[in-house]
């Protein structure tokens, strides 16, 4: 009984010598080999194979015009050629036209106890289960007389706001790629990289994204509790407050005033605080409207938007607070705030409106209710402690490194688990993609969900961390995340509603414009930053001078300006797009009393 009593104190006293101890001496010989580097590589393989088939799906559809038109104009040729016909010949054509008009099927062939036959070759093919969801693409839905026009503005300016920072913010990025080819552009200090980076992510960050993020979300929480907006004033306020944060926090970057080295938290607190009340002023509004709905279920969006904004006001709070600023604390801080806002407030919030957006565009329930509580759950579980993987060989404890790196690999979880109920949901509509480009966005948005995913918990492995860290590799990754992911599930959000409650859509052209140029310039960015990270972390590891690490990136640089040109063009077909929608929308004109006029059904 000792012996055993000795022999537990001996493994738990040498587990924390184990997982404190750090060993540094990584070989890069085989480094093609490694497990997170060939993972990677098929990553990249599933988002090229789904490109060409989204790609042969539209040449399929388009060719298929192309024999509609050729078929109509055989049917003329025919008209003409029976006008040219004598009485004769016309009376034959009619006799045998009334014949097989005046066929009638008795009932039986296909049914009853007899063996089903075929004679007329009627049947294309058999189904014993069909699963094909049956939806009208071009069909114009009641859906804005439904809605409040309070609801509506509330919706349409929070997504205006946020095209217009789309445009500025990717503006600015497209200048600072543009001085990695032409560092000599300017040389005015409010034009510098280390002040104009900043403000590039932080006003795609908390302009673009969250604002487009709420807006949609309004929506969401008002239609899934069967009621109104709870107060639309308190919405207003929150659009004032979070517009004042970017427009004072990007003048502050610019005048060189900001909060340090913090990644995303550069705003110094005073403007960052107006963010902060605008969360607690959106939780209060989205919190009191599913109170007072007027079902009994919350529906699983409802969940994860309300989960992000709990998180995210607690992460504004703890990212500023003085007394964790210090030393390693602000570094095990940092890494918490920076994956924290990309996962419990970004990805958990678009999330949640994917389950709304998704099966409502293709006229279906979400495949499972059950897979999406197990998203939810495993998300809260999971991301809360993966921030540290971002400084693995650090002098943080080895412990804290490696509880990230595994909860890294936990993140599998939510991420097969959401995967699989929206491609589910998806099942039976792929027929979709060829008639619009709603669904095309949401397949990329979750493809990318899967993929970058997948690909930062192969990130996360000592060894490919070694190799790919605090390069341009890091660079592609938040791209693929918050660009092919966020930005791809967004617009599939908006391109699904807008026309839902303007009664205008969009030309199909100038969406695929969009869709193409962004998936396009995406690809390239990504995967040349991939690349060139790549040999650069491995130009570190070799001792080569940074100087060589520099040269080596250009062309890879050049790639990453053409992606980002192709990018931003994009945004502006967006903004025409969104602009077409929302010009003279169409008004709701009814004489129900305002409080029937106010009522939203499900």
């Amino acid at each position: 009984m000792r012996k055993k009593n000795w022999s537990m104190l001996l493994i738990l006293g040498w587990i924390p010598q184990f997982m404190m101890s750090q060993n540094t001496n990584i070989s890069t010989e085989n480094w093609l080999s490694s497990p997170g580097i060939i993972g990677t590589f098929v990553l990249i393989a599933i988002v090229m194979v789904v490109a060409v088939i989204i790609l042969l799906v539209k040449l399929n559809g388009y060719i298929d015009t192309l024999k509609r038109k050729q078929h109509n104009k055989n049917k003329m040729a025919f008209d003409d050629e029976i006008i040219a016909m004598d009485k004769g010949e016309i009376d034959f054509i009619l006799e045998k036209r009334k014949a097989a008009l005046t066929y009638k099927l008795s009932g039986d062939e296909l049914g009853g106890e007899n063996e089903a036959e075929d004679e007329k070759g009627l049947i294309h093919r058999i189904d014993n289960k069909p699963n094909n969801a049956f939806f009208d693409e071009k069909k114009k839905t009641t859906l804005s007389i439904e809605t409040p026009e309070a609801l509506k503005k509330i919706v349409i300016y929070y997504i205006g706001a946020a095209a217009f920072w789309l445009v500025l913010g990717t503006f600015i990025g497209q200048y600072l790629g543009m001085k990695f080819l032409w560092p000599e552009m300017d040389h005015q200090s409010w034009l510098s990289f280390g002040r104009l980076r900043p403000v590039h992510t932080n006003m795609v960050f908390w302009g673009w994204s969250s604002l487009a993020m709420i807006g949609l979300g309004y929506f969401v929480i008002a239609r899934t509790s069967n009621t109104v907006i709870h107060s639309p004033k308190l919405a207003w306020t929150g659009w004032f407050l979070i517009n004042a944060t970017i427009t004072l926090g990007s003048l502050s970057l610019m005048a060189g005033i900001n909060n340090g080295g913090g990644e995303y938290r550069e705003y110094i607190w005073p403007i960052m605080l107006l963010f902060a009340i605008a969360l607690i002023i959106t939780f209060f509004n989205f919190y009191k409207t599913v109170a007072k709905r007027k079902i009994s279920e919350i529906y699983i969006s409802n969940w994860f938007i309300l989960a992000a904004l709990i998180w995210t006001i607690v992460l504004a709070i703890i990212g500023y607070l003085p007394f964790y600023q210090d030393g390693l604390g602000e570094t095990v801080i940092q890494g918490y705030y920076m994956h924290q806002g990309v996962g419990m407030w970004f990805m958990t919030f678009t999330l949640g409106l994917v389950y709304y957006y998704l099966p409502s565009s293709l006229n279906k329930p979400i495949y499972s209710y059950s897979l999406g509580v197990l998203a939810f759950w495993t998300q809260m579980l999971f991301y809360t402690m993966i921030g540290t993987h971002h400084f693995v060989f650090s002098p943080l404890p080895w412990w804290l490194q490696t509880v990230a790196i595994v909860f890294s690999a936990g993140m599998a979880i939510p991420v097969i688990a959401g995967t699989t109920n929206f491609f589910m949901t998806m099942r039976g509509s792929w027929s979709h993609i060829s008639k619009s480009y709603v669904l095309p966005f949401f397949l990329v948005g979750t493809i990318f969900y899967f993929v970058g995913s997948m690909q930062g918990s192969l990130q996360a492995f000592r060894f490919t961390n070694y190799v790919w860290h605090f390069t341009d590799f890091n660079v592609a990754h938040s791209h693929m995340t918050m660009y092919g992911i966020i930005a791809f599930f967004l617009w599939a959000s908006i391109y699904a509603i807008l026309p839902k409650i303007t009664g205008k859509e969009p030309p199909q052209v100038l969406v695929g414009a969009h869709f193409w140029l962004a998936f396009i310039g995406l690809f390239a960015y990504m995967v040349s930053l991939m690349a060139g990270g790549t040999y650069k972390g491995l130009s570190w590891i070799e001792g080569n001078a940074f100087i060589e690490s520099v040269i080596l990136m250009r062309p890879y640089w050049v790639w990453r300006a053409i992606g980002g040109s192709l990018m931003f063009i994009s945004h502006l077909v967006f903004v025409y797009n969104f602009y077409y929608m929302v010009k003279n929308y169409r008004k709701v004109e009814t004489e129900v009393k305002l409080k029937e006029v106010e009522k939203i059904t499900v």
